[in-house]
């Protein structure tokens, strides 16, 4: 039986993150090609992690630098082992390719954290973001655990071309694979509210991340109160998971800045909003706040790097400012206009089910995973890139790992 081991960086939260819907995504692919699937993290399992157990994929706790995940793979002997982020390949890539050299290994990017890191460096330092900053020591790990993986999946457009320019990755180690999304029927549509039944804004994003954090700060130091002066009875709710302290101490009643923490139901609060915000200074990746916003009939306002890899050739679902009096004025313009509201509405369900239809990607990437099952060997030996890395890692994780291993049982 055909049989996936995911290693997870962390367990699904997809009601917490855009990256918790991407790792469901994935397991729904294999999933429907009759994959058995096995998930297992060392993480620990937080209250917003969801049951994988419910929907028939063997969940297990794995340790960091121990010799008991060889014998586990090796029982497993798994046909895909899916690497969750470029750490995760790290610390358990040379593990599997030992002891299960027949493995095709795949690994998901879910973002390219060079470039996330690099822009918040810049950003800290007042800078613009160029080429010294993308090429840090993230960057070095990141690169060299795509080399030595068989495929990585990769989120957004825009990563795809930094990887093929910048890094000169070859185009047969990657494939460009967004959010896979249902298609929002006309009859679904119908059922959503209207523009006079929406009420508000709304700004979303689990709050351990920083750009998140960051764009909330920015709209309650600057966006806010320029909203606020044109529109004097309309509020912001702001939802995530892991609203801290830091988070909760922005609530203000009078300012009608308020902090929602944790929303139950995605589509619910977006659904009751009528304009969402989200205003990114940096990151990367596709923003599934933006895709939330698409489904559920709610036009955004949202910076470049919000927009990134989004919208394609389509018209966004909104307006891509990155000035503050700019986005505050289309924000309001939104929030007022039924008749752009409406355009705006239509060109997200047109984005959403043109531009990541879920249909469309599960058949590319089913084809691709054959294609590379069939060619491994001599993939494996065009690549040799790759080889050289993996034997470079071998020898240094390896030993590092199997250190860390003694010192713990001391």
């Amino acid at each position: 039986m055909k049989h996936v081991l995911i290693i997870g960086f962390v367990w699904p939260e997809p009601k917490s993150s855009a990256a918790g819907s991407r790792m469901m995504q994935l397991v729904c692919f294999f999933q429907s090609l009759n994959y058995s699937i096995t998930f297992a993290s060392p993480c620990a399992k937080s209250d917003n992690a969801f049951d994988l157990t419910t929907i028939g994929i063997h969940q297990v706790s794995i340790e960091l630098n121990n010799t008991s995940f060889d014998v586990f793979v090796k029982e497993l002997n798994p046909t895909i082992v899916l690497f969750d982020r470029f750490m995760m390949e790290e610390q358990f890539g040379w593990r599997v390719a030992k002891q299960c050299p027949n493995a095709l290994r795949i690994l998901d990017t879910e973002d390219l954290h060079c470039l996330r890191k690099g822009r918040h460096q810049a950003f800290k330092e007042g800078k613009p973001f160029d080429t010294p900053y993308l090429l840090n020591d993230t960057a070095k790990r990141e690169i060299a655990s795509i080399y030595r993986s068989d495929l990585s999946l990769i989120i957004s457009e825009a990563e795809m071309d930094i990887l093929k320019n910048q890094f000169k990755v070859a185009d047969d180690l990657l494939m460009y694979l967004p959010f896979m999304l249902e298609t929002v029927l006309e009859e679904t549509i119908l059922k959503l509210p209207k523009f006079e039944e929406r009420h508000h804004f709304i700004s979303i994003g689990n709050f351990l991340h920083e750009p998140n954090y960051n764009a909330v700060l920015y709209l309650k130091e600057t966006l806010w109160k320029l909203i606020k002066k044109q529109l004097p009875n309309a509020e912001l709710h702001i939802y995530g998971a892991y609203a801290s302290q830091k988070v909760n101490q922005l609530h203000n009643e009078k300012e009608g800045f308020l902090i929602k923490g944790f929303a139950e139901d995605v589509n619910e609060v977006m659904q009751n909003a009528k304009v969402c915000l989200a205003p990114i200074r940096f990151g990367a990746g596709l923003k599934g706040k933006l895709m939330d916003a698409m489904q559920n009939g709610t036009p955004c306002v949202t910076t470049t790097v919000g927009a990134e890899g989004m919208f394609g050739d389509f018209d966004a679902n909104g307006f891509v400012e990155d000035e503050p009096e700019a986005f505050s004025n289309k924000a309001v313009q939104l929030y007022q206009d039924e008749t752009i509201w409406k355009e705006k509405q239509q060109n997200g369900f047109q984005i959403a089910n043109q531009r990541f239809n879920k249909t469309e990607f599960q058949q590319k990437f089913a084809s691709i995973i054959d294609e590379t099952v069939q060619n491994l060997n001599e993939k494996r030996l065009n690549n040799f890139v790759g080889q050289m890395l993996m034997h470079h890692s071998l020898q240094s994780t390896k030993f590092m790992s199997k250190w860390i291993e003694e010192k713990n049982k001391n």
